[in-house]
């Protein structure tokens, strides 16, 4: 099925909306700039491949986001079977200001690293402020489920910052 110009420019519109859910998904998950760019353009190949079945019975960023977990995991676990182990070592310089805030960013994902691919998925939804509603929809699990999991995750990341 050839795409009209119609739907090119509707899903252009789409990724520049969500560009930035894009990178901060994609970002979770990078080891480097250079995995960080390959995995923005796999989730972008993604959500085009599957952009003709995408029928708005969600909110567009709810697909945008299982779209981009998705992919970032299923990357995830290829590359997992490859021995070879990166720091992150993106620039974070353009979600900060200042020196401190990136020192703490930095901090902050060196901590989500740490974390297996379930909990990095929904620790990101809930820094980016989504509903408990809206992270049982993009994950697939339930709402009390959701809680009971980024409880955990909060508690695991205070004692990782205290040891």
């Amino acid at each position: 099925m050839k795409a009209t110009r119609q739907q090119e420019k509707e899903f252009i519109a789409l990724v520049e909306e969500y560009k930035q859910v894009i990178y901060k998904v994609c970002y979770v998950y990078a080891s480097d700039a250079d995995h960080l760019n390959d995995l923005y353009q796999e989730v972008v190949i993604n959500l085009w491949k599957a952009y003709p079945r995408f029928r708005g019975e969600c909110k567009s960023s709810t697909w945008v986001y299982r779209i981009g977990l998705n992919t970032c995991i299923s990357f995830f676990r290829q590359s997992k079977r490859k021995p070879e182990v990166v720091p992150i070592s993106v620039d974070l310089e353009a979600f900060a200001e200042d020196e401190d805030k990136t020192a703490q960013l930095r901090e902050l994902y060196r901590m989500i690293n740490r974390l297996s691919q379930l909990e990095r998925a929904l620790i990101l939804l809930w820094l980016e402020e989504r509903s408990y509603q809206e992270i049982a929809d993009i994950m697939g699990i339930s709402k009390n489920n959701v809680a009971v999991k980024l409880n955990r995750i909060r508690e695991k990341l205070k004692t990782m910052s205290n040891s």
